[in-house]
């Protein structure tokens, strides 16, 4: 082969490789973002379904952002949320989402986060005088002063009994603060009389039974409503009531929409229950989450403070179910008629 022909080969197979490797980095794949990393931490998924129903919608709508959801529960013990979160952390979580057992010792796990720049939503729950950066719950205040006014409209003269959450919630004193703003006036001028005021250890049933008892004793079973601040309580309320054929005789509210309580209200045993559509709180705190574990700011509608500071917060209006609105729930799709009427219920 002469030098030049020999030349224009090498030329040729030279452009040839171009071409084909231009052609490769022309069909190449661009690498897609890293996922966000969102620690889900729940004070407990054994009591009631309520709680597993915000985590199935949470992390829903957190892979249809394309994040990865790491989720712990502690089961309403405070010391293992909180070595629960720093395994969150040194997992790599870039943004915490928290459902607080204690409100108050929650804000250590609040300064644990902040050390290593994570973000931290309270969900449902306030944690308190901790640099939070958004809260997400429903007006708790107006739940409670919606499951005391349903009664008071239904019994407005009588011995009343209250049956609060748990102490160490934040949540449970607005729901206390709102039933006593809609008694207060019956109350100054006798109409109502509260002849018990206890508090359930962690929503306990068993704990609500045993302060009901209490309290009909107390009373000599002369009561006209039982204000119980959730579902969970207030199946202990009703159960006390069985015993001294009671049930379906004295009011009894109720909270979170459980299908028990449903049923219970459907039966007649319960008066009432205060309805949280979870989709909206669940998918929104997924979707601040995931804002936050990209660096991009969160705002809320409006502000609580928590005892630190003004928070960016988002509230929503509860909803009512009584015994004449429960297709309210059928319709949302949170039951079907089927789990509501069931066999015994109607």
């Amino acid at each position: 082969m002469t030098r030049s022909r020999s030349v224009l080969v090498i030329g040729v197979l030279s452009a040839v490789l171009t071409a084909c490797g231009s052609s490769q980095e022309g069909t190449r794949k661009p690498q897609q973002e890293p996922r966000p990393k969102i620690g889900l931490l729940m004070d407990t998924l054994k009591q009631g379904e309520r709680w597993t129903r915000d985590r199935d919608l949470f992390v829903e709508r957190a892979k249809e952002l394309r994040a990865e959801v790491l989720v712990e529960s502690a089961e309403g013990d405070a010391a293992k949320q909180q070595q629960l979160a720093d395994s969150l952390l040194e997992r790599g979580v870039q943004a915490l989402v928290v459902v607080p057992h204690n409100a108050e010792t929650a804000g250590a796990i609040v300064a644990a986060a902040k050390k290593k720049n994570v973000g931290v939503i309270s969900y449902d729950r306030l944690i308190l005088k901790a640099d939070i950066d958004l809260y997400l719950s429903y007006d708790n205040r107006m739940v409670g002063q919606q499951q005391a006014q349903f009664l008071r409209n239904r019994a407005p003269k009588g011995n009343f009994v209250l049956i609060g959450g748990a102490p160490t919630d934040h949540n449970a004193k607005l729901i206390r603060e709102g039933q006593m703003g809609a008694l207060e006036d019956a109350t100054k001028r006798g109409d109502i009389k509260i002849v018990a005021d206890g508090w359930a250890d962690d929503w306990q049933a068993d704990a609500a039974l045993k302060l009901t008892e209490e309290a009909l004793k107390k009373a000599k079973n002369q009561v006209v409503a039982v204000v119980a601040s959730n579902d969970v309580t207030a199946g202990g309320v009703v159960q006390a009531l069985e015993k001294q054929g009671l049930a379906g005789k004295v009011l009894v509210s109720g909270q979170d929409a459980n299908l028990d309580a449903i049923r219970r209200i459907v039966a007649g045993t319960q008066a009432m229950t205060v309805y949280k559509p979870l989709r909206p709180l669940a998918r929104e705190a997924a979707q601040s989450a995931v804002q936050m574990a990209k660096g991009e700011k969160v705002e809320g509608t409006s502000t609580v403070n928590n005892g630190l500071k003004d928070v960016q917060a988002v509230l929503w209006n509860p909803v009512i179910i009584h015994k004449d609105t429960v297709l309210i729930l059928i319709n949302d799709r949170f039951y079907t008629k089927e789990q509501v009427f069931a066999a015994g219920t109607k």
